[in-house]
């Protein structure tokens, strides 16, 4: 879809278009170490991929473009309330995004739990651009099940992406270890919705993480 205009994550920003696309998201991308998650379109081109810094103390997540760029940086919420202007509303555990590389100085959005279940996740996701006046609104809704690697990513009533397993004609098991990610048009930037998806992933609950190795039978 799309194929010749979205050549990088730069041109996918930019093209706002105009029928759905679908990146492929898995840990076994040829171009990558084993392990590391890579968002690739149709074609195998790397688009976005998640760069996850386990020496940090805080264990970062970064989402890189395809030539290595830090887009942005994601940080769990582990601090005292009354040390935080922004989030002074959420909860231990929620995470936090920021443009670039460049440390914890641009907050873009925030991102609360909402639920956690073995069957069900939910999580709010608020843009610090949206919410820096008056009374904080939610920006985006994420509604799944982490074990099925399936959400629905919600702006009001509209629907602006979704995850799915890739089921095959005549396959009774799926792999969880490659599922697909559809973006529907919009203006919302590809990469917040990559960081949105990528928090999904990590808040799954502790059952689920476990069975994570098995395929689904269908």
């Amino acid at each position: 879809m799309l194929e010749a205009e979205v050549e990088d994550a730069e041109n996918l920003a930019m093209a706002h278009w105009p029928i759905p696309v679908d990146l492929f998201v898995s840990e076994k991308h040829p171009s990558l170490p084993r392990g590391l998650l890579a968002f690739a379109d149709s074609s195998g081109n790397i688009l976005f991929r998640l760069n996850s810094l386990s020496h940090h103390p805080k264990k970062t997540l970064r989402i890189l473009d395809s030539a290595g760029n830090p887009l942005i940086s994601i940080y769990r919420h582990h601090f005292p309330r009354s040390k935080c202007t922004y989030v002074s509303w959420l909860k231990d555990g929620s995470w936090q995004g920021f443009k670039g590389d460049d440390g914890q100085k641009d907050l873009i959005f925030q991102v609360q739990r909402v639920s956690n279940k073995f069957a069900r996740t939910e999580l709010e996701a608020f843009l610090v651009a949206e919410n820096h006046r008056g009374e904080l609104t939610c920006d985006f809704k994420v509604k799944g099940c982490h074990f099925q690697r399936s959400c629905t990513i919600y702006n009001g009533d509209s629907i602006v992406a979704q995850t799915s397993l890739m089921h095959k004609l005549r396959q009774i098991y799926v792999s969880r270890r490659k599922f697909q990610l559809t973006m529907f048009p919009s203006f919302v930037d590809p990469a917040l919705i990559v960081a949105v998806v990528v928090i999904f992933l990590v808040n799954g609950p502790k059952k689920s993480k476990i069975l994570d190795k098995l395929p689904v039978s269908i």
